[in-house]
């Protein structure tokens, strides 16, 4: 069964920094996208950055500049190092995996159980 386990989120002043990490355990992740996103109340769920196994980064127009989100495909982990954080950052948020090998056959879309991350100004 594949579990996603996030750590780091917590309470910040604005322009201070968190990391969050997350890591993937259960399955194999050799072809996985591993990504954050984050979800305030009565809003969807967005997308803050993912990357690729190979490195290749995607970010949301809102972050670029200001987070970095890296990986460890030998842990199979995925970190999201926030700077400059702004009150608009506030959210939950969530790890992502867009598929794994359980068990020998593709399974995809495993979430973590999110972490709060609030941004005081």
């Amino acid at each position: 069964q594949v579990q996603l386990v996030e750590s780091g989120g917590g309470l910040v002043q604005a322009g201070g920094s968190l990391r969050l990490s997350c890591a993937a355990s259960g399955g194999v992740f050799s072809a996985t996208a591993m990504g954050w996103y984050r979800q305030t109340p009565g809003k969807q769920r967005e997308l803050v950055a993912d990357i690729s196994r190979g490195g290749a980064t995607r970010y949301t127009n809102s972050v670029k500049g200001r987070f970095t989100i890296s990986r460890d495909n030998s842990k199979n982990t995925v970190s999201l190092q926030m700077n400059s954080l702004k009150p608009e950052d506030t959210a939950v948020y969530y790890c992502h995996v867009d598929r794994a090998i359980v068990a020998g056959t593709w399974r995809f879309d495993y979430w973590g159980q999110g972490t709060q991350v609030t941004v005081s100004s």
